[in-house]
């Protein structure tokens, strides 16, 4: 074989790969969406192909079992956490601003509709909870590092003199999280943008913290 022919075989081989990476993509981001509104066990690979217009055969393709199905929505999901939420976070200077950023960035992650159900770890977290196995140990695992991250922006503050020596940064994490999960709930509920605005007041007014943004950065 020709090396021009080795490499018309290998764009070949990576052309179908790659269209079926981006396939199972957007399944598992429509599959995502349909998860906050219907549940992770609501999902079905019927309900995924007529929400994705594919047929059930090139769904069961992609996914051997509906376990399977939930694994990779969650990893998807956990995906487009880090993207919106995480890493605007992690963009910002390390102490009090990484911290109001994260929970900014929670907020306009809600705002923007990312998913119709609002935020997909505290709808799964709801759901899963009482039902043990992988999905929900995944789904643990994911809130676990998202407090975690959120802890070690409070503690990093703390240490750079940002926040009062007597802050602990084990309960500030607790009340920011529990605001970001009363505002997810709220908004969900309720349609009403004036829910996040209030939780960015609350936010800013913990960590003393002005409107203009005053979070030791230049």
């Amino acid at each position: 074989m020709t090396s021009g022919a080795v490499k018309q075989s290998g764009r070949a081989e990576r052309r179908p790969r790659a269209d079926g990476e981006r396939t199972r993509s957007a399944i598992l981001r429509s599959a995502a969406s349909l998860a906050t509104i219907d549940g992770l066990e609501g999902l079905s690979i019927g309900n995924l192909a007529a929400a994705t217009g594919m047929s059930k055969s090139g769904l069961y393709a992609h996914f051997g079992s509906k376990q399977e199905l939930q694994l990779a929505t969650v990893e998807e999901a956990y995906r487009i956490l880090q993207e919106a939420v995480v890493k605007p976070a992690l963009a910002a200077p390390p102490g009090l601003a990484q911290l109001l950023a994260v929970c900014e960035a929670f907020f306009d992650y809600l705002q923007h509709r990312v998913f119709p159900g609002g935020c997909f770890f505290v709808a799964a977290a709801l759901e899963m909870g009482t039902r043990p196995g992988p999905v929900k140990e995944r789904v643990a695992a994911v809130q676990s590092q998202f407090v975690a991250l959120v802890r070690g922006f409070a503690a990093t503050a703390v240490e750079q003199e940002e926040l009062p020596a007597r802050e602990d940064p084990d309960r500030l994490t607790f009340e920011l999280y529990g605001i970001m999960l009363a505002a997810d709930t709220n908004f969900v509920l309720h349609d009403d943008p004036m829910v996040l605005k209030l939780a960015r007041q609350i936010v800013r007014q913990r960590l003393e913290v002005s409107n203009g943004g005053n979070t030791g950065e230049s």
